[in-house]
């Protein structure tokens, strides 16, 4: 006997690292690191855009100032522009203006130190510089453009660049807080889905655990929020509904094979005993063994009946679902049955609609047909006056046929109907008759293969069996799931299976 397991110890230890392996966290991670990018992406574009914009604005105004200088110098002079540089330079936020002879000495502006070179190329730069000769004084950053006059002299003319780098401090310090908030939501949200998640998860656990310790009662939790878990948990409590049904129908098997077929093996014996312990001639062994060899043929009928029903109920049937003729199956089974139905004293009839069609396998609904048939000629009797007359009839309805089996007997009460599919199971005004009770529960798993239906019904009197055959049966199909409680019939005698 094995140790009862222990169960999961919760608590901090063993739910975080729990949580960070789930499904959930991993891909609420990965939905934040990608989120993550795309806002840095977004971030870095507004920046870029930002920076673009200011250096063209700015372009555009010193691009605007030189042009109008150059037209001043060439109006006034060297002169008319140095008093003009030297009253723009006083106003407040003034650009940045030098005017320097050849050989690069100041001559007005407001720029006291320039790298060493910077006048030397004309067209546009980023430079530094420094409005003062001040040590102390902060070099700035600036977008500048170089001007050559007529005689050698330079113009500069630039924009101090410190509102585009106080911009991108701005965005750079907004992306660092953004991505900041994403992480610890997305952390948050991670968090929250995977313990919602684990938690669900760990209650199927522990319901599974219950399960493999013996309760076959138990079932998965469903919230109803109809999200993939609660399809995970209606698939697998279908599934454990199916796997109870089979082990409850091996214990009843289990238990009806030991007490309905140990009468028949005890007769056998006993048959056998006597015959060596009476018999006095060869051909009184010989009548003795004829009577045994009859009783091990009908224990293997019953055991080729109940192997046949498990696979009918287990679905493992190989035969292909083909296009047949229903009217052909009624009128062979009919022509076999006809004359054990004379011999026992009945009329059998049959109607059947020429031209129905339908996909199935062919040996298996003759014999379902066969054992309603047979079973019919055994327990359909009239108790009056009437005529014993057994009625076989196929007819189309909406989707498929109805083959149906009526007779005039006694019948079976309402409260039985369901009862007398199981497998073993007799009435008792039928129990001196010669049968085991497989028939019913062996063509009901036929009619289950062929996902239809098999109602009993009552004939007034007697008892009308039918069975609705669907169109569609030739695709193939799952016995396990067209289980249908309204009825089944037996299996025919001419594939050597005991009749109900």
């Amino acid at each position: 006997m094995q140790p009862p397991q222990s169960k999961p110890q919760a608590g901090p230890r063993r739910f975080l690292p729990n949580l960070v392996r789930t499904t959930a966290f991993k891909l609420t991670a990965i939905y934040l690191v990608i989120f993550a990018l795309f806002a840095g992406f977004v971030l870095g574009y507004v920046a870029w855009n930002a920076k673009r914009l200011l250096d063209d604005q700015i372009r555009q105004t010193i691009d605007a100032e030189i042009r109008g200088l150059a037209e001043q110098q060439r109006l006034g002079g060297i002169r008319r522009l140095i008093n003009i540089i030297e009253r723009r330079s006083r106003g407040p936020g003034a650009s940045l203006y030098l005017v320097a002879t050849p050989v690069g000495e100041r001559l007005a502006g407001n720029v006291e130190a320039l790298p060493p070179g910077a006048l030397d190329r004309s067209g546009e730069s980023e430079i530094e510089y420094a409005r003062s000769s001040d040590a102390l004084d902060r070099p700035g950053r600036a977008l500048v453009r170089v001007f050559l006059l007529p005689a050698g002299f330079r113009l500069l003319v630039g924009r101090d660049l410190e509102e585009r780098e106080r911009l991108g401090v701005v965005i750079r310090r907004a992306g660092g807080w953004s991505l900041f908030l994403i992480f610890v939501l997305g952390c948050l949200a991670s968090w929250f889905v995977s313990r919602r998640v684990l938690k669900r998860i760990d209650g199927m656990t522990e319901t599974t655990q219950s399960i493999m310790a013996g309760d076959l009662r138990g079932r998965l939790a469903v919230s109803g929020s109809g999200d993939e878990l609660d399809r995970l948990a209606l698939a697998l409590n279908a599934m454990l509904e199916r796997i109870a049904d089979l082990l409850l129908g091996m214990q009843q098997v289990s238990d009806n094979i030991a007490h309905d077929l140990k009468t028949p093996l005890t007769r056998l014996r006993n048959r056998a005993e006597e015959a060596l312990r009476t018999a006095q001639s060869p051909d009184a062994l010989r009548g003795a063994l004829e009577g045994s060899i009859e009783e091990a043929d009908n224990l293997i009928r019953v055991f080729n009946a109940l192997l046949m029903i498990a696979r009918l109920e287990a679905g493992r049937i190989d035969d292909s679902m083909v296009e047949l003729d229903i009217s052909e199956v009624v009128s062979s089974v009919a022509e076999l049955y006809d004359p054990l139905a004379e011999e026992a004293g009945f009329s059998l009839e049959t109607a059947s609609a020429p031209g129905l069609r339908i996909g199935g396998n062919r040996e298996l609904i003759g014999q379902a047909l066969a054992n309603l048939i047979d079973n019919a000629l055994k327990y359909g009797r009239p108790t009056g006056e009437a005529a014993p007359v057994v009625r076989v009839a196929a007819r189309p309805v909406a989707g498929g046929v109805e083959l149906s089996v009526a007779d005039r007997g006694a019948g079976i009460p309402e409260q039985d109907r369901v009862r007398v599919l199981e497998r073993f199971v007799r009435l008792d005004r039928s129990r001196s008759k010669p049968g085991f009770g497989l028939g019913l529960a062996l063509a009901a798993g036929v009619v289950r293969l062929h996902h239809g239906q098999l109602r009993l019904e009552d004939n007034e009197p007697g008892l009308r069996v039918v069975m609705f055959l669907p169109a569609s049966a030739a695709r193939p199909v799952d016995a396990r799931a067209a289980v249908t409680p309204a009825g089944s019939t037996t299996a025919p005698n001419p594939a050597g299976l005991p009749a109900g």
